[in-house]
């Protein structure tokens, strides 16, 4: 991209924004916006999804031009408040690039201006590396290459399937961390520490709020990939994720609409990542689901819900009623 038109050099850097999504996480949230505003950013946009813990009191108390807050009248999942933040941001500042993340998630110390400092000619979309507060890497945040698009990487993810190491036949190992380590390009990442150029939201539209949550952002940056944006890796650019209860092992959803977009936007995921694939990937991913039926005590409710979630996936329902998913399965 020209150098004038994102104003890349250290003597004209150019306009960062922020979007941070929040739900009654107030502690966090704090951290949070104190974290960007303490960086030379053009501005933040908040979006709480209907917080009660004394969220939106304490950010409307707050005196700072830079910071703009979004009430929506309902939850709109991260994917949903996301899509109306990189709106806001977009047409409120005016910046040539947006870092977006969520509440209980902040940018180190620095940080944001040490990416503003960087040379990104030709880079589209970056994802910052991104560890628990004890410094050891946050698994969930670990961005990944697509193995559908690498034939190595393809090879690798089957066999890893065998011995049940198959992350680590698409996603970045550790040595790519090391803050002296080069930036790579890679094909997806997480919205947490997730920096968009303005023009490559302008060339792919905002991220897909009928999502609500899981997958979104994986979905985002595979759109980025597939339509030819460069999506890197930044090792010296890092992000604090404050989520230790994460685990990639999860054996039952409670709540179990949790599952219904779990798998409904699983199979959207695969069905971009896969391409010409997708017709093998998608018996062993629903078989895979239907067999985690053991774990429920409702297994009639489990089933149906299963059912559910794949039909939608397959047809292309991607707007079913947050509110009857939770009526029907909490």
């Amino acid at each position: 991209m020209p150098e004038q038109k994102h104003r890349e050099s250290a003597a004209n850097p150019i306009r960062l924004a922020a979007v941070v999504v929040s739900f009654n996480r107030i502690e966090y949230l704090k951290q949070a916006v104190c974290a960007v505003l303490d960086e030379p950013v053009c501005g933040l946009v908040v979006v709480d999804n209907g917080s009660t813990d004394g969220s939106r009191e304490w950010l409307a108390a707050l005196d700072e031009a830079r910071l703009i807050v979004l009430t929506p009248e309902r939850n709109l999942g991260g994917a949903g408040g996301f899509e109306i933040g990189f709106r806001e941001v977009l047409e409120r500042f005016s910046p040539d690039w947006l870092v977006c993340f969520d509440d209980d998630a902040r940018p180190a110390p620095g940080a944001l201006a040490q990416f503003m400092a960087q040379d990104l000619q030709g880079v589209d979309s970056a994802a910052a590396a991104v560890f628990y507060p004890d410094g050891s890497i946050c698994e969930m945040n670990r961005p990944s290459w697509n193995p559908f698009w690498h034939g190595r990487l393809l090879l690798r993810t089957i066999l890893g399937v065998t011995t049940g190491r198959s992350r680590e036949g698409f996603h970045i190992p550790d040595g790519y961390y090391r803050k002296d380590a080069d930036r790579v390009a890679i094909d997806s990442s997480s919205f947490v520490g997730c920096f968009v150029s303005a023009e490559a939201v302008r060339r792919i539209g905002l991220p897909r709020g009928e999502l609500f949550i899981y997958g979104d952002d994986i979905i985002y940056t595979l759109m980025l990939s597939r339509s030819g944006g460069r999506h890197m890796f930044l090792p010296n650019i890092h992000f604090v994720h404050d989520c230790s209860t994460f685990s990639n092992n999860v054996v039952a959803y409670a709540p179990l609409w949790k599952a219904y977009y779990t798998y409904r936007n699983g199979l959207v995921m695969y069905r971009i990542a896969a391409g010409p694939w997708f017709a093998l990937v998608v018996p062993i991913k629903v078989l895979g689901w239907l067999f985690a039926v053991r774990h429920y005590d409702d297994k009639r409710r489990y089933l149906k819900l299963w059912w559910t979630a794949v039909s939608d996936a397959l047809r292309g329902r991607t707007r079913r009623s947050h509110d009857e998913l939770v009526k029907r399965y909490s």
